[in-house]
């Protein structure tokens, strides 16, 4: 079935991994092996959350300012544009950040979701939302990230899972991807052949 959109991931996929997960974790007082911070913060009182929300707002803030676009980046979304391909964002970040590393680094995106709309990632939520926005089928969209939730989100939606493999801990995530690649720029190959 031909690719009709891909919906990216932004930290990490887009951007060079730039949030320092650890250091978060440390600084709300989490322990190392507390699991996914959104899901921490879910348990938590109110005092507790606000706290905790306004480190990960100041780590996320510096992110953005200090973001790099993966290489090949730009000339990838360019190239899905002109073949009619819809691009999508779908992130734990905030949107607003999101669209902030946008206008940072002059990029077009159709549609983007962050955790504020809905349930993030790894629930399929995000990805069936911008399938039907862009009126396609999830089979006929491809969801790239570099870590398991964008592969679980994928799975869960019935879409394509794409693995952007690099860093270390690819390898504990492949298994659950429909295709691995290196480089973003290797998005084209699939969405080619899929037609």
């Amino acid at each position: 079935m031909p690719i009709k959109a891909v919906i990216f991931d932004l930290d990490g996929t887009i951007t060079r991994p730039c949030l320092d997960f650890d250091l978060i974790r440390e600084e709300m007082g989490l322990s190392a092996d507390s699991g996914p911070i959104l899901e921490s913060m879910e348990r938590m009182t109110i005092p507790q959350r606000q706290r905790v929300e306004e480190i990960l707002h100041r780590h996320e803030q510096k992110a953005v300012a200090e973001s790099k676009l993966n290489p090949g980046t730009r000339q990838t979304l360019a190239t899905l544009r002109k073949a009619g391909i819809r691009i999508g964002i779908l992130t734990r970040n905030k949107r607003s950040n999101a669209l902030a590393v946008a206008r940072k680094h002059n990029l077009k995106f159709d549609a983007v979701i962050g955790r504020e709309e809905g349930p993030a990632k790894p629930d399929c939520f995000g990805v069936l939302q911008l399938c039907r926005e862009f009126g396609v089928d999830p089979a006929q969209t491809a969801v790239v990230g570099d870590y398991l939730f964008d592969l679980l989100c994928a799975k869960a939606a019935g879409a394509v899972a794409v693995l952007l493999a690099n860093h270390n801990q690819a390898d504990d995530f492949a298994e659950h991807a429909d295709f691995c690649i290196e480089k973003i720029g290797r998005i084209i190959q699939i969405v080619d052949d899929s037609r």
